[in-house]
């Protein structure tokens, strides 16, 4: 492997996920004055997508896992745009969006997933802002949703 960030992944145990198309009318990723723009990727667990409500029938384990299953989205997506992880200068910020219901209060905790996943991958690098809200819906009923802005070094 060439791309030490995707070997310094495999040797947590992580696998890129083959980059989702996208659902509806948009690109996933737009490269623009040196920030790569991350539309919002949903949780695919084995091929399956993680659905449903925190604080209803989703644990906040398993929301945190789907949350790192979009992290590892979107470094798939970044991959597909950049040719290699290893051009992501700085993770800047991750937006998290929590299916949950009105008294679920651990969307923080649950975000956790995509960002603890950044700083395995990039180390200080990986650390960002972070917005972590919950919703009443996602797409697709999806329980989790994350998207990402990311400094890149030019090709």
């Amino acid at each position: 492997m060439t791309d030490s960030v995707e070997a310094r992944l495999a040797e947590l145990g992580h696998t890129l996920p083959q980059a989702a198309a996208p659902v509806a009318a948009y690109v996933p990723t737009v490269e623009a004055n040196g920030l790569l723009h991350v539309s919002g990727q949903l949780p695919f667990i084995d091929g399956k997508l993680v659905t449903g409500r925190l604080g209803e029938d989703v644990s906040t384990e398993q929301g945190t896992a789907a949350a790192q299953a979009c992290g590892l989205m979107i470094l798939a997506q970044v991959k597909a745009a950049l040719g290699s992880l290893d051009r992501v200068e700085r993770v800047v910020k991750l937006g998290a969006f929590i299916s949950s219901t009105g008294t679920f209060t651990d969307q923080p905790k649950v975000a956790n997933g995509a960002s603890e996943l950044m700083v395995a991958a990039f180390g200080d690098a990986g650390k960002h802002a972070r917005s972590a809200v919950g919703v009443p819906v996602l797409p697709l009923g999806a329980a989790v949703e994350v998207d990402a802005v990311l400094a890149v070094r030019p090709a």
